[in-house]
């Protein structure tokens, strides 16, 4: 370059910020600031699900009791005892959970052993292990996943309205047999 150089430099580009021509050196602006340093986010593994969850029980959490969450929320620590949100819980692949779970949408990627309720979704990813009922208008089950249970996919007050009658073992044989033709 020519900045110390007395002879201009023949290859410098016009929108170069030193002016050659003179054969001195031109003051350059000062490099824009740095930006800020951003806070570390925790890891996030393949059961992360696209929303941001407001409040989040890292893998070192152990919480026993109730838990009521008014927005999403993620767990990856132990609970035991019951969850109940307004919006989407998360329970992550490192999770354990013994509780019951109440929410409109439910992702589960670990271990629960408890009914879970959900007012539009449950998605069981394939790292998940579910040991309970469930009851969703939606249900996905991915390939690999294990879920031990019962199944209603239908909304709760369908569910309460629906009276079922069960028969006794002797009148179902009978009923059977009458209707038959033979």
């Amino acid at each position: 370059m020519a900045l110390f150089n007395k002879e201009p430099e023949k290859n410098v580009r016009s929108d170069s910020p030193m002016r050659p021509t003179t054969g001195q050196a031109v003051p350059v602006p000062p490099p824009a600031p740095a930006p800020e340093p951003r806070i570390a986010q925790p890891p996030r593994s393949a059961a992360a699900a696209p929303l941001e969850a407001r409040a989040y029980l890292d893998q070192g959490s152990k919480i026993s009791g109730k838990l009521s969450f008014e927005g999403p929320a993620r767990i990856d620590g132990h609970v035991d005892g019951e969850i109940s949100a307004k919006d989407s819980v998360i329970i992550g692949e490192s999770a354990t959970v013994t509780a019951q779970i109440k929410a409109a949408s439910i992702i589960v990627a670990g271990k629960v052993s408890g009914d879970i309720t959900a007012s539009q979704r449950i998605e069981i990813r394939p790292s998940a292990r579910v040991v309970g009922n469930l009851t969703s208008p939606v249900l996905v089950v991915h390939e690999g996943a294990v879920f031990e249970g019962h199944c209603a996919m239908q909304p709760e007050s369908a569910r309460e309205e629906r009276k079922i009658t069960v028969l006794p073992k002797d009148d179902r044989i009978v009923a059977q047999a009458g209707g038959q033709k033979g």
